[in-house]
């Protein structure tokens, strides 16, 4: 494998602003090639789509394309690939697209492990037609979220499962295909939200089973876009449509209005960058997108592990959580510190860094609340050695 950090840090503009980024909660930066592709797009000429002329041909092609990147990402297929704003806005069209055939006393089965923003639509979805929500809980200690529970979470009345392929709070990766396994003997969708380990762990579609798949391409460098992918495309049109065409079929059911289409020229590029993360990949872009990101979860992985073992060697620093399969994200707190002042002397030292307050998400069932909130890391592809003990020596400072 040739994971070349030095390589990939060259492809990052951005990263001459001379500050140290652990900010990927808000996304990655943004490689050269997808500003150029935006930029290139915005001086095309684009129409609307069903014209007879090449500016609105040219808009059908950016969509085909995007549908096609999107589908060589997850493993999925163009059919399937529903594209959006963001992937909240999406996840919250396809909510109530299911929840219309809920009814009281239906249930759905959401996890602690994941964030608010795939969260709140069940939530909305379920008190609006008297649906009961359930929770899969996580250890405290480990942060994991258990498989095993879920065959007691399910039941002859379970329409949904929402589940998060790894959490950007505490890098946990649960064990989604036993939970899916549980899932499918009630007959129960799954969706599955993979904004956080798209960036860092090969996705395949099938081999999760999961019904929906939910990416932002915020998370990997590219552009505000969302994505939904459907497992069966079929079941797209057994949902409600909130297109305002009446005659929509396929994916056009949950989009509304028209493409940003120069975003999703940004998308197709952000996805080609992401193939391209190991320059001795070869192959199909699905095959180079498999190969790359293999790559990068072993590149991850050493550094995630430096970056533990040596905060864990700080008497002052916690690190929270402990889960055996990781996305490299972490979050910690200080001894007698609040998260925002330990974040602001980061910022101070020229390394860019979140606090959380512990008001929502696992934060808050963790009650790191309590003791001041915690700082959120989230490691890049550009992430490397230096940048970690730039870290590790600004945290020493405060002990």
């Amino acid at each position: 494998m040739a994971f070349d950090v030095a390589r990939i840090r060259g492809l990052f503009p951005a990263l001459g602003d001379g500050w140290i980024h652990f900010d990927g909660a808000a996304g990655m930066l943004v490689p050269e090639q997808v500003a150029s592709a935006v930029s290139t797009a915005m001086r095309a000429p684009v129409s609307g789509p069903g014209g007879a002329f090449p500016a609105s041909q040219r808009a059908e092609s950016i969509v085909a394309a995007a549908r096609r990147a999107v589908a060589d990402l997850v493993g999925g297929e163009p059919e399937g690939v529903v594209l959006g704003p963001s992937a909240s806005v999406l996840l919250s069209r396809l909510v109530d697209a299911l929840s219309d055939r809920w009814t009281l006393g239906d249930e759905v089965v959401v996890s602690r492990l994941d964030e608010p923003a795939n969260l709140a639509p069940w939530q909305r979805a379920a008190k609006r037609v008297g649906a009961n929500v359930r929770w899969g809980e996580i250890d405290i200690e480990t942060c994991e979220l258990p498989a095993w529970q879920y065959e007691n979470l399910v039941s002859a009345r379970t329409k949904a499962v929402s589940v998060t392929c790894a959490s950007g709070s505490v890098g946990t990766r649960p064990d989604v295909a036993t939970i899916v396994e549980f899932a499918n003997r009630v007959g129960a969708t799954v969706v599955v939200d993979a904004t956080y380990a798209a960036p860092f762990v090969p996705l395949d579609l099938n081999a999760l089973g999961a019904d929906v798949v939910v990416v932002s391409a915020q998370s990997w460098g590219g552009p505000a876009v969302g994505a939904l992918v459907f497992r069966d495309p079929e079941m797209l049109e057994r949902l409600s449509s909130a297109s305002l065409e009446p005659n929509a079929r396929g994916p056009a059911r949950l989009e509304l209005g028209p493409h940003a289409y120069p975003l999703l020229a940004g998308l197709i590029a952000s996805v080609d960058y992401l193939a391209g993360l190991d320059d001795a990949a070869t192959g199909s872009r699905r095959e180079r997108l498999v190969t790359s990101l293999g790559s990068a979860k072993s590149y991850h992985a050493g550094l995630l592990a430096q970056l533990s073992t040596e905060l864990r060697s700080l008497r002052h620093v916690m690190v929270i959580g402990d889960a055996m399969r990781r996305i490299p994200a972490l979050a910690f707190t200080i001894a007698d510190r609040k998260a925002p002042e330990v974040a602001e002397y980061l910022a101070s030292q020229g390394l860019c860094a979140f606090a959380d307050e512990g008001a929502s998400g696992v934060f808050a069932s963790l009650g790191v609340g309590e003791v001041g909130g915690a700082v959120r890391i989230g490691l890049a592809h550009y992430s490397n050695v230096f940048e970690i003990n730039q870290l590790i020596r600004v945290l020493e400072e405060l002990g």
